[in-house]
């Protein structure tokens, strides 16, 4: 008679008891929220037109503050204004962004990033 599902010697998964599995899953979960708690509790500066327009976001991607210096103020050239903030937020946000995949990515889970 043979047995019944699975490989011989396999123990389930891979020789990890389903016990040791949830542990490990526990343990993984708890270190991927410290790493988001920590990341949260981070700020990301960008600059634009040489540190004319100057941008803080947090690691929650929320914005913190904005610097406009003066001389960058031209109501005949809005359009240069909008663009150099943009740019800043953008960059501040791709900063997070390559900081969250550092930090989860040595999770490498499929589905997560």
């Amino acid at each position: 008679m043979a047995k019944r599902g699975g490989f011989p010697g396999m123990g389930g998964f891979g020789g990890m008891n389903i016990n040791q599995l949830m542990k490990e899953a526990k343990k993984m979960q708890s270190d991927m929220e410290k790493s988001q708690e920590e990341l949260a509790s981070k700020e990301f500066e960008a600059t634009a037109g040489g540190g004319a327009v100057y941008v803080k976001v947090s690691g929650n991607k929320e914005i913190k503050e904005i610097k406009i210096k003066q001389e960058v103020v031209d109501p005949d050239d809005v359009e240069m204004l909008q663009d150099l903030i943009l740019t800043s937020v953008n960059e501040a946000l791709r900063k997070v962004d390559s900081e969250q995949a550092q930090a989860l990515g040595k999770y490498n889970i499929p589905g997560l990033m």
